[in-house]
């Protein structure tokens, strides 16, 4: 069961890192004064931006702490926790505790500040992509001159994680009817989203209300001064980009190098989100299918894209009234095998072991498409969950009012969403569903964010992205003040890092001088 706005990313780095989320990185190009200085300036005046005005004097205490590092995971990397407070309209009433990683620059080279990454989600754990991919897998030279850090997002993995369903609820959570055919599968699908909602509010209920992108932002601002850096270098991946434009709105003058990959629009609301999203997702099947046509093994045929599709919708619509084994308790249903389809849609290099998993589904043996689904939702062998999903739905419905009101909107909505999709249009429809009974309410809302007075912000846009529209990033770089524009020619999520020499120099070259390409840059 897909959450709303699950954003996710590339095969890539997933295949060097072991993560679900891509992400990259972006950097202020300047020397790092000393943490007392930093600390000071960042202590004077006012925040502004969504939430209001908050008097930074009033978080001096979160802004002038030193962080106790200590190694940990594998060679070279250090730990530590940093402290923001719970509520930043009330900073005296109580905390959180930040999971923080990093890896020193290596050199050659004079150092140039802290590099922090986020690899999206929301949920996507910053530590765990810092240390599978990020800090071993970023380019030599960024990494000579960057410090590159992780910080786990308030209700994410190590820090103080939003916790909803079990295992064994969560399998059975997964595997509900997504495509409801009778009233009684509509309620149905509305009481698992129910009780998945209520397992979050019972569980994570104090830090529940407190787990906004805004929040996140300013938690960010307060990591930047820590580490002793006066402005802010960044590379934010999927929802990274928005968690970027968001501190940039907040900060301006505390921006530095932002590089923000698959890039989110802030100006839409939930429904369009979804939507695009949606239609993102029909480009990606489509660019599968053309390729599938021509490989001898393409278990949906080799005669026409349309014809593919057909033969897709088939095993979909034979799953719902079948399930395929798979060798354990969890049948295949139409639900699992969605998710595992979209799941190889993130990066073209998943494609072969989807007409793999496919043809063995389709011959009655679900287990390969049971592991991309798993993989999807970050289940383990044993049965356990990481809490990506749960700190989806939470983030996701504060930032945002619920994209409909109930089953009857969905009704409505059910046609625009399969013109968008006919493959997966009815199934992320009634996804988008899942925000409607969330326990607290939502403190965000569509806005086009400008970020006057920040520097030059690197928006990278991918054109058959099946998760972040490629408009999306246009949009986003239309709005900023500063925004520039970098366009890669080509399938899967995100762009960095992805094989694009074009795109790497590009962003490599802002990163480590400061000079931006040029806006409307095009690569392949």
């Amino acid at each position: 069961m897909d959450s709303r706005r699950l954003l996710r990313l590339s095969a890539t780095a997933l295949a060097a890192g072991g993560l679900v989320l891509s992400g990259c990185a972006g950097g202020s190009g300047a020397a790092a004064p000393s943490r007392e200085s930093a600390a000071a300036a960042s202590s004077a005046g006012t925040s502004g931006g969504p939430g209001g005005e908050i008097s930074t004097a009033a978080l001096g205490k979160y802004y002038a702490q030193k962080v106790s590092w200590r190694s940990c995971g594998a060679a070279n990397f250090q730990c530590g926790t940093v402290r923001a407070p719970l509520d930043y309209a009330k900073p005296d009433g109580g905390e959180v505790k930040l999971a923080i990683s990093r890896v020193r620059a290596t050199g050659p080279g004079k150092r140039l500040g802290s590099l922090l990454v986020n690899p999206g989600g929301p949920g996507g754990s910053a530590v765990g992509y810092l240390q599978g991919y990020a800090g071993i897998g970023y380019p030599a030279q960024i990494r000579a001159r960057y410090d590159i850090v992780g910080v786990d997002p308030r209700g994410v993995a190590r820090s103080e994680p939003v916790e909803c369903l079990t295992g064994a609820r969560m399998d059975a959570y997964t595997q509900v009817d997504q495509t409801p055919d009778t009233p009684a599968e509509q309620k149905a699908l509305a009481a698992a989203f129910k009780e998945f909602a209520a397992a979050c509010q019972k569980r994570a209920g104090k830090i529940l209300p407190h787990v906004s992108t805004v929040e996140t932002a300013r938690d960010m601002d307060i990591v930047r001064a820590v580490l002793g850096d006066e402005k802010l270098t960044y590379v934010g991946a999927s929802y990274g980009t928005f968690l970027g434009a968001t501190y940039a709105e907040l900060f301006p003058s505390r921006t530095g190098r932002l590089v923000l990959d698959g890039a989110m629009d802030p100006s839409l609301s939930a429904e369009t989100l979804n939507r695009d999203q949606t239609a993102g997702f029909e480009t990606a099947i489509r660019a599968f299918a053309a390729d599938c046509v021509t490989k001898t093994d393409c278990p949906l045929g080799t005669k026409s894209v349309p014809a593919a599709l057909d033969a897709l919708d088939r095993f979909f619509r034979d799953a719902d009234a079948k399930p395929v084994p798979t060798g354990e308790g969890r049948p295949l249903g139409e639900a699992l095998a969605t998710t595992g389809v979209i799941a190889a849609m993130y990066d073209e290099t998943a494609w072969p072991q989807l007409r793999e998993a496919l043809t063995r589904a389709m011959g009655g043996e679900g287990s390969a498409m049971l592991a991309l689904a798993d993989s999807y939702y970050e289940r383990e062998p044993d049965g356990a969950y990481a809490n990506l999903m749960s700190a989806n739905a939470a983030v996701n419905c504060l930032d945002l009012p619920p994209a409909f009101a109930g089953p009857a909107d969905v009704l409505k909505a059910v046609p625009f969403f399969e013109k968008a999709s006919p493959v997966f249009g009815r199934n992320l429809a009634w996804a988008a569903l899942n925000c409607t009974y969330w326990p607290t309410p939502a403190t965000g809302k569509p806005h086009r964010i400008t970020a006057e007075g920040a520097a030059p912000i690197v928006v990278v846009g991918t054109t058959r992205d099946p998760a972040t529209p490629y408009k999306w990033a246009r949009s986003l770089a239309d709005q900023l003040s500063s925004g520039v524009l970098l366009t890669y020619e080509g399938d899967g999520h995100t762009a960095y890092g992805r094989g694009s020499d074009c795109i790497d120099t590009a962003i490599n070259t802002y990163l480590l001088d400061g000079t931006p390409p040029k806006n409307g840059k095009r690569c392949s």
